[in-house]
């Protein structure tokens, strides 16, 4: 009993023990966190200013208030520093709410600072003003914490650029030229660097959404082109009329008074191999007039290019984009149209007001260079049919040409001549001896056309065929061309592998944005593709039947990948994109643009990219950029800045991709 009661002893006292330890360490914790609290800034809860007899425990002064601690730590550009902050007071006095002043200014270079702190306060070198650009919208904003770069908002161009076209209406330029006998002026002649568009292009008084295709072929606003001058002139012709606030275009034209269909049954059966939408897929109509060829063919299922220059009618272009058509301003003058060779399958002129025969016919042989080996040359001209002498003369003259170049007269009725290229070189190798115009020289590149000036030869066919085998519409849009394996590109698969995976992408993603995204809706019409590649996005457009057309743009800065884009039945031109573009104002109803910037940063101004955008998009149009993640905060800085709607969004890779797709609305009005 007794070794019991001893037991019971011993755990009496380790009890107490413990109990005394646990004491000991409070009440030291205690006095240790009330002699901090005394002396430094209150971060826990003891408060002694109440009465110093009586300490108690309360909520720290300091509780619910939120302190920038990149300021504290890190702000040495601050004017007061620990030398110029009065001397302490007495802890008893002092204030709850002072704060601990900062440490003293350090010399860093950088932008970390010594504590490993991402700091706005660095140094840098001398300013070297070869390196960057003045943007004189930009500007730099220095906010409380981090730098933030904002574009400044763009203003508005006066009235009078409402329809200005930077590389056609450069009249410094074309007052310097030495000659404009040979239409010199209507090329481009683009602004020199830094005096390019800074301002955003206005819609006339009473611009209003276009009206849908297909209407628009027959009707179109009058407040969107309010020009007249077309009416005056060709009132008569059945070009043109004004019905109250609309124009309205009846389908006539200078040389089809009855009207575009009966001109193109009369066409088809003229040469019935002409077989328009199954052989005849992609024509080009010079002096288009208002489009009405073109206008027309599309329900035959012909992509017509029409173009024509800014000239006296220089509306007549404008009338036509905002029909929904196809069309350039573009010019025989003296270089290269901005087309492949071999890319038209038809050649159309219609009173187009061409001397075809001047300068030993150097601008029939640019059409000969574009026409495809085989295809057709249709002239509607008053030398086909009327017996006048100068008129007579002319058609000699042209025959004369003609024969020359190995084209074949296959029909010449009414008022319409055809004429058909041949299929290869052989006619041109049998040709006698100093036979006018030459060959050209096999090293010239029948396919290089930015600022290649026009050349007095005829352009060399391809030994292999390529270009004349092209298969029937509409299994070319998904055939891989033979002249896809002429393209100088670095590829590690075959060409056709990459051909295909390209229109199969493209397609994956073109049914996404019209399941997701309700393409269907936005009334496409006018499509602007400004780094087109194999033309997969055009071809995804079709096959999703979506009703609109595509440019499909090929950048300089690129592979020349246009002769397989017409080998597929579709258009498309060369373009740089550090120039503006050949197009009136508020052209497209959609800008899309695939790994261009990250590109193309390196050598332009991605802002001046972006204004030519804004000024080419119809007001209640629509831009997808599709790019790298690195591109993305500058241009939805700069589409803000234009008064754009923009959104960020991830690609179907996931928020951790390298690329982004940025979606902008252009607003129908600017502010």
């Amino acid at each position: 009993m007794k070794g019991m009661n001893n037991g019971g002893d011993i755990l009496k006292w380790s009890t107490l023990i413990k109990i005394a330890g646990f004491i000991f360490v409070s009440v030291s914790f205690f006095y240790l966190g009330k002699d901090w609290s005394d002396g430094n800034q209150q971060l826990i809860f003891f408060n002694s200013h109440q009465s110093p007899q009586t300490p108690s425990v309360a909520l720290s002064p300091n509780f619910n208030k939120t302190f920038n601690l990149s300021s504290l730590l890190n702000d040495t550009g601050s004017s007061q520093t620990i030398d110029s902050i009065p001397p302490l007071s007495n802890p008893d006095t002092q204030s709850d709410e002072r704060l601990l002043a900062p440490p003293p200014a350090l010399q860093r270079m950088g932008v970390v600072d010594e504590n490993g702190v991402m700091s706005e306060e660095f140094e840098v070198g001398e300013f070297d003003p070869g390196v960057v650009e003045k943007w004189n919208e930009t500007e730099v904003v220095v906010e409380e914490i981090g730098v933030k770069v904002s574009i400044k908002k763009f203003g508005l161009c006066p009235e009078s650029m409402r329809e200005y076209i930077p590389c056609l209406d450069n009249v410094e330029a074309i007052k310097r030229l030495r000659s404009t006998e040979k239409g010199e002026k209507f090329e481009r002649h683009c602004p020199e660097k830094g005096q390019g568009l800074n301002c955003l292009v206005p819609p006339p008084k009473g611009y209003r959404p276009p009206i849908p295709w297909p209407r628009s072929r027959d009707e179109v606003w009058f407040s969107n082109v309010p020009h007249t001058r077309l009416v005056e002139d060709k009132g008569g012709q059945n070009w043109i009329t004004v019905d109250k606030d609309k124009f309205k275009f009846p389908g006539g034209g200078t040389q089809f008074i009855h009207g575009a269909d009966q001109y193109l049954d009369q066409i088809e059966k003229m040469v019935p191999e002409i077989a328009f939408g199954r052989l005849t897929r992609v024509v080009l109509d010079v002096g288009c007039g208002v489009a009405s060829f073109g206008a027309y063919l599309l329900s035959r299922d012909v992509l017509t290019m029409s173009i024509a220059p800014k000239d006296v009618h220089e509306n007549q272009i404008q009338f036509a984009l905002e029909r929904g058509v196809p069309a350039m301003v573009a010019a025989f003058t003296t270089r290269r149209l901005l087309y492949p060779s071999q890319a038209f399958d038809l050649v159309h002129c219609s009173r187009c007001r061409i001397n075809w025969t001047r300068d030993d016919g150097i601008l029939l042989l640019e059409v000969n260079r574009m026409l495809r080996a085989g295809g057709y040359f249709a002239w509607a001209a008053q030398p086909v049919y009327k017996h006048e002498v100068l008129l007579e003369e002319q058609w000699e003259e042209m025959v004369n040409l003609t024969t020359h170049l190995c084209w074949m007269l296959v029909k010449k009725e009414g008022y319409i001549a055809i004429w058909q290229k041949p299929f290869n070189n052989s006619c041109y190798l049998n040709r006698e001896a100093g036979i006018q115009p030459p060959l050209c020289d096999p090293d010239d590149d029948p396919n290089n056309v930015w600022y290649v000036d026009l050349k007095a030869c005829v352009a060399r066919l391809p030994e292999d065929g390529y270009g004349a085998n092209v298969t029937t519409w509409p299994a070319r849009l998904q055939n891989p061309p033979d002249r896809l394996q002429s393209i100088q590109i670095d590829a590690y698969i075959s060409r056709k592998e990459l051909f295909r995976a390209e229109s199969k992408y493209w397609n994956e993603i073109i049914e996404s944005y019209v399941r997701a995204l309700h393409w269907k809706k936005f009334k496409l019409r006018n499509v602007l593709d400004m780094k087109a590649g194999f033309g997969g996005f055009a071809a995804a457009l079709i096959e999703n039947k979506l009703d609109c057309w595509v440019l499909n743009v090929v950048p300089v800065s690129g592979p020349n990948t246009l002769s397989v884009i017409y080998d597929r039945g579709l258009l498309g031109v060369m373009h740089d994109w550090c120039e503006p573009f050949d197009t009136y104002p508020r052209t497209y109803d959609l800008l899309h643009a695939a790994g261009l910037f990250s590109i193309e940063q390196r050598r332009c101004n991605i802002s001046s990219i972006m204004l030519e955008m804004d000024r080419i998009l119809r007001p209640g149009g629509h831009v997808y950029i599709r790019d790298s993640v690195a591109v993305m905060d500058e241009l939805q800085e700069i589409g803000k800045a234009m008064g754009w709607h923009v959104s960020l969004r991830d690609t179907s890779e996931g928020p951790h991709a390298s690329y982004r797709i940025l979606t902008c609305d252009k607003r129908l009005l600017h502010a």
